[in-house]
């Protein structure tokens, strides 16, 4: 009975700790790529303002063929919304919403997950010109992670794990863009 007790207030012990670390553990992470199009800039940030075009590049809009999607209002624009539902639960449901566009320049929207988890991050997307015929892409990804879910940063790479994916996307969009010529 001794050992029981000892094993249980152990336990306690150790889920005590996690949840004071949790407390002094960053509550945010921020993950960010870029890439070279060999195309001109107003080309690349056309292309870029519509988000229906990102279900075309990025790795999260083609990890379920059977995914729905909607779309509310106008493409392009600050306020339009493309939303998503899939069973897959590495895509679950969800919503992005364009919060600014500063036109030739940055694309700034919203991520609303509602499943297999609710939380809300934030994206961009910069167009630099490079040259007449050559942009770079940043783009980036931001999150904050309430206490004490924040705990999962101190072992998950978010880095690697988004970074992966953003990378991949961005390769994904050279290609399409380049080949258009």
């Amino acid at each position: 009975m001794k050992i029981l007790l000892l094993i249980i207030l152990a336990l306690i012990g150790i889920v005590v700790l996690f949840l004071i670390i949790g407390f002094f553990t960053k509550k945010d992470y921020s993950v960010g790529r870029e890439i070279i199009v060999n195309k001109p800039k107003a080309i690349v940030f056309a292309y870029l303002k519509l988000l229906k075009n990102q279900n075309k590049f990025s790795v999260w809009g083609s990890m379920d063929p059977n995914m729905r999607t909607e779309y509310t209002g106008t493409d392009g624009t600050e306020g339009f919304v493309s939303a998503w539902d899939s069973e897959n639960k590495n895509v679950g449901k969800g919503e992005q919403e364009i919060q600014k566009i500063v036109e030739g320049e940055r694309l700034d929207y919203e991520i609303r997950f509602i499943r297999p988890f609710k939380s809300t991050n934030w994206a961009f997307m910069i167009t630099t010109r490079i040259n007449d015929n050559q942009t770079l892409v940043h783009w980036e990804f931001n999150a904050k992670m309430k206490y004490p879910m924040n705990l999962m940063l101190l072992f998950m790479n978010m880095e690697k794990l988004i970074g992966n994916d953003l990378s991949k996307g961005l390769e994904n969009l050279k290609g399409i863009l380049e080949k258009n010529n």
